[in-house]
């Protein structure tokens, strides 16, 4: 099916919630392997899929990159249409919408291939970025990772991380690194380490904490060390089957899991539900919450109690469980993230 890509003014008001969080990077086609050798075209990308799961889950999110006018690139657009979320560049660009085939493990474990040279989605730059966020006065947080932080875009996303840390607004940056998608290592590795200087809140798997070289005897020593290099209030740590942790700057760190047992489709956007999560529940859910209102109030990036700590990673785990047992990237709505919660919440009393 074709979708059309939505009018100016049907992406800039199909949602009335005011636009607290803008995103920036890749939006892609993944073509996943199944099991008959056949390939499944998923909407996808590590920032698009953070994109939709926040706009999901009632958060007024603005997509700050453009998109084609490719069949793809229409798809992509009705996908962040129907997520509530609002595009910074509704016109279409000629350039071809970028495609990642994805090979799954026994495990449901995604490995990549890209397909990203003159794509759509680098068709921007930093004045354009800086410009679109100075534009908004609800905006909040600005997130991005993953491909965005090739080597080759630093001079579009770190001038745009450093503006939006200098203006007050709290930075995300999920390091998602994609070794498979650059030719020189090593070059990306310090380009996003030069980007997690600019987060508030960073977040890191196990396998990113790995590619980038962390010192450490295990993820968790690494993780405290990578905090340490940097002046992010939060440092997020995701292990698989083994959960969580989330790491604030003044020593607290809380670890949550998974007690029920999952049944695992796949886990392909998994991570970037659960930063989706993370964010939702660090700006208290959405606009209209009364906890949202005292929240924004009294200054988004500063360090939390134990208690709301451990409720900011519950929510966050929530979001990500809910996305492995659905194929493809399948984020749920916040209703349906508090939901999991609440039962997760009656089985642990139960027993």
């Amino acid at each position: 099916m074709v979708f059309p890509i939505p009018s100016a003014d049907a992406t800039t008001t199909h949602t009335a919630l005011p636009l607290r969080v803008a995103t920036a990077g890749e939006a892609l086609f993944d073509l996943i392997e199944e099991p008959d050798g056949r390939l499944k075209p998923c909407a996808g990308g590590a920032v698009y899929n953070l994109t939709r799961a926040l706009g999901l889950q009632g958060v007024g999110t603005l997509y700050l990159n453009p998109l084609s006018g490719d069949l793809l690139g229409r798809q992509l657009a009705r996908g962040l249409h129907d997520a509530g979320v609002a595009l910074a560049s509704p016109t279409p660009v000629r350039a071809p919408s970028a495609l990642a085939l994805a090979a799954l493990d026994t495990a449901g474990k995604a490995s990549y291939s890209f397909y990203r040279d003159g794509v759509a989605d680098r068709q921007v730059t930093a004045a354009a970025l800086i410009a679109a966020c100075a534009a908004l006065p609800d905006l909040q947080v600005v997130a991005t990772g993953c491909l965005a932080l090739v080597a080759q875009d630093a001079a579009v996303y770190q001038p745009w991380l450093a503006a939006q840390r200098a203006a007050g607004r709290m930075v995300v940056v999920d390091a998602n690194l994609r070794l498979s998608a650059v030719d020189d290592a090593d070059a990306y590795r310090a380009n996003v380490m030069a980007a997690l200087q600019h987060a508030h809140l960073i977040k890191v798997s196990d396998d990113d904490l790995e590619a980038l070289a962390v010192p450490g005897a295990n993820a968790l020593e690494r993780a405290h060390y990578l905090l340490q290099q940097t002046q992010a209030t939060w440092l997020a740590l995701t292990l698989g089957p083994d959960g969580a942790w989330l790491l604030q700057r003044d020593g607290l760190a809380v670890h949550a899991r998974e007690e029920a047992p999952i049944t695992v489709v796949d886990t392909v956007g998994a991570g970037d539900c659960f930063l989706a999560g993370l964010i939702t529940a660090l700006l208290a859910g959405p606009e209209h919450s009364e906890e949202a209102m005292a929240r924004r109030a009294g200054g988004l990036a500063a360090p939390i109690t134990e208690t709301r700590l451990r409720a900011v990673l519950h929510h966050a785990l929530a979001s990500a469980s809910y996305c492995v047992e659905r194929a493809g990237c399948a984020p749920p709505s916040y209703e349906e993230a508090r939901e999991r919660l609440a039962l997760r919440s009656a089985a642990t009393t139960a027993a």
